[in-house]
């Protein structure tokens, strides 16, 4: 599908040059469609700069509906706890699949420097995802300082952003040129336990605070 095409080559080529440094006319090229369909479809490089965003929301959210659907009831703390490992072994699955290599440029960029776009992006799987699990840490712990939970979230969501994020600085670490299977279960284990830890310090906390 054309409008497909057009739009995986265009998250590609504004992720690696940005908007304004990106090529209608070479993205147009490599789609193999005319300019003048950017302009039907999208308005311009700025409607189809959004329309990569929302495009890349709609990937994001593929295989990750299980984990964005689960429900946990209030008080149900190993509910809630499963469902926090669900969400990031979810995500975790994502950034180890090479399909996100250009959707991380993309949104590496509107972090640093957010548009329009930024809000798709965020008010996408990516907000919904962070939502969740926010409250299902206020569940699993019993902690009621919101702040304290999305402080926790960030935290959490942080160590498995970063094999995407700062992809080129884990494979110069462990020498190697790709993330094998063996190295990647190895690094889902030590999410679990830090993400328990993190957990279970919270709870403590909670519990001193009653």
């Amino acid at each position: 599908m054309v409008q497909q095409r057009l739009l995986d080559i265009a998250v590609d080529a504004f992720g690696k040059h940005g908007l304004e440094g990106a090529s209608t006319r070479e993205i147009a090229a490599a789609a193999g469609t005319a300019m003048s369909s950017i302009t039907y479809h999208y308005g311009g490089k700025e409607g189809l700069y959004l329309a990569a965003a929302d495009h890349i929301s709609s990937r994001m959210a593929e295989g990750m509906s299980p984990a964005l659907l689960v429900e946990v009831a209030d008080g149900d703390a190993a509910g809630a706890r499963r469902a926090v490992h669900g969400m990031l072994d979810a995500l975790f699955d994502k950034m180890m699949a090479q399909q996100t290599e250009s959707w991380s440029l993309f949104i590496v960029r509107e972090q640093m420097r957010p548009t329009a776009a930024f809000a798709r992006l965020f008010d996408g799987p990516m907000g919904q995802m962070m939502r969740k699990l926010i409250r299902f840490i206020c569940i699993a712990t019993g902690i009621e300082d919101d702040e304290d939970a999305r402080v926790t979230g960030l935290m959490l969501f942080g160590q498995v952003l970063v094999l995407r994020s700062a992809r080129a600085s884990a494979l110069r670490l462990f020498e190697i040129e790709t993330i094998g299977d063996e190295l990647a279960q190895r690094i889902r284990a030590r999410i679990h336990a830090n993400t328990n830890a993190i957990l279970d310090a919270l709870t403590a906390e909670a519990k001193e605070t009653r």
